[in-house]
């Protein structure tokens, strides 16, 4: 994805790429924040609360953080955004349509137990408003990475940028698993400070 909406790819399709990764972005925010809000306002029906809501979390980015370091996958769908949109569709229409499945985390491809780690956390907090901001957050931090392919307009650029996004990879895991591993401790160190 990261290499398919650049300035170079968005010139050779005719499409001004500002407005393409403004609708990515819009896209993006969107989806994470409905998400998030759903699974706010479900979890304000049957999350559990206090100490064993902290608990829940602690255990799920400790797990989120140990998937991530092992360089495993958690279970999701083996689908990619749909490549023949970009030849079919005007750029905002692909921009806002790969926003949205992207800014969901689960409709495509999950690489990290972090994306399950966000949801999950989303449901905990038992508040729609909340978990909007948490999800809207975690859509935005997915859509963002997009906007460092600005100067990708030549052939060179972009072989520099999928080098580049190669070798970031691990470190990108590592910081992942680090960030989960943050929240296992936050969560763990305000459980045993909760009362019931």
């Amino acid at each position: 994805m990261l290499t398919s909406i650049t300035p170079l790819g968005e010139r050779g399709r005719a499409n001004r790429w500002s407005v393409t990764i403004a609708a990515y972005i819009v896209g993006s925010l969107a989806a994470g924040a409905a998400l998030g809000a759903a699974l706010g306002a479900l979890g304000g029906w049957v999350a559990p609360v206090g100490r064993a809501a902290l608990g829940l979390l602690a255990v799920a980015a400790f797990g989120a953080c140990a998937l991530d370091l092992a360089g495993r996958r958690p279970w999701c769908w083996h689908r990619q955004v749909n490549e023949n949109w970009l030849h079919a569709f005007r750029g905002w229409v692909y921009g806002a349509g790969y926003g949205l499945q992207l800014g969901a985390g689960v409709l495509t491809i999950v690489t990290t137990g972090t994306v399950y780690l966000v949801w999950w956390a989303c449901w905990l907090t038992g508040s729609a408003p909340a978990a909007a901001l948490l999800g809207g957050a975690f859509g935005l931090s997915r859509a963002i990475p997009l906007v460092a392919v600005r100067g990708v307009r030549s052939p060179a650029a972009l072989r520099d940028l999928s080098r580049k996004v190669a070798a970031a990879l691990g470190p990108a895991r590592v910081i992942t698993a680090t960030g989960s591993a943050g929240v296992g401790v936050a969560a763990a160190v305000l459980a045993l400070g909760a009362g019931r």
